[in-house]
């Protein structure tokens, strides 16, 4: 008996598959009348399911997010790292909103200040990290927010303000004067008064 080889077999023209060569008949019978190659992926799918096929693998599909149109099979990874609308969350507030939003988002929250409880210094919210790394907890009254910075220009405005004018601290003091005098001349009566009381005597 011959040993069995490959020229037993022959391929198959509609579905490219090696066949036995005795059954090479009826099996493309059956396959060219039941079978129908898929033009996007090269599978044999039955003819009646073709079209679901093709809908439910290949067909493009638009994104539930910002309904762009894409290949079925990216459609996961768009969602998940390239769509726009997608949710994400601020790295400064954890506040989620769509990616499209981020960049501006965190441009304004990442100038936030908060204070470091180490240093006493308000650092910005995008510089905390870096910042926390390299702090050495040393407190630093010199440095403060804007806030304390305007504190300390009001304060030497303040310092520098001229004197009151000359002519008001005069009136000061001659009201005072009046009003040393005023006691001075009623406790003068009191005494002159208890003095010349005949009842003192006895």
């Amino acid at each position: 008996m011959e040993a069995v080889s490959d020229q037993d077999t022959s391929i198959c023209t509609h579905c490219d598959r090696a066949i036995p060569a005795a059954n090479i008949d009826l099996h493309y019978a059956h396959c060219s009348r039941k079978l129908e190659k898929c033009k996007v992926c090269g599978d044999m799918v039955p003819r009646k399911n073709a079209e679901d096929h093709y809908l439910s693998t290949h067909a493009p599909v638009s994104c539930s997010l910002c309904s762009e149109t894409m290949e079925r099979d990216i459609l996961d990874i768009h969602k998940g790292e390239n769509c726009p609308q997608r949710i994400v969350t601020c790295q400064f507030c954890e506040f989620p909103l769509p990616a499209i939003d981020l960049a501006e988002h965190q441009e304004v929250c990442g100038n936030r200040t908060e204070l470091c409880h180490l240093c006493n210094k308000y650092v910005r919210l995008r510089e905390r990290f870096s910042h926390e790394a390299r702090c050495n907890g040393i407190q630093d009254s010199s440095v403060g927010t804007s806030r304390n910075v305007r504190e300390a220009e009001r304060e030497q405005g303040a310092r520098r303000r001229p004197p009151p004018p000359q002519n008001d601290f005069s009136t000061k003091r001659l009201l005072f004067t009046i009003a040393i005098t005023g006691i001075a001349v009623i406790l003068g009566s009191f005494f002159l008064q208890r003095k010349a009381d005949p009842s003192d005597v006895h």
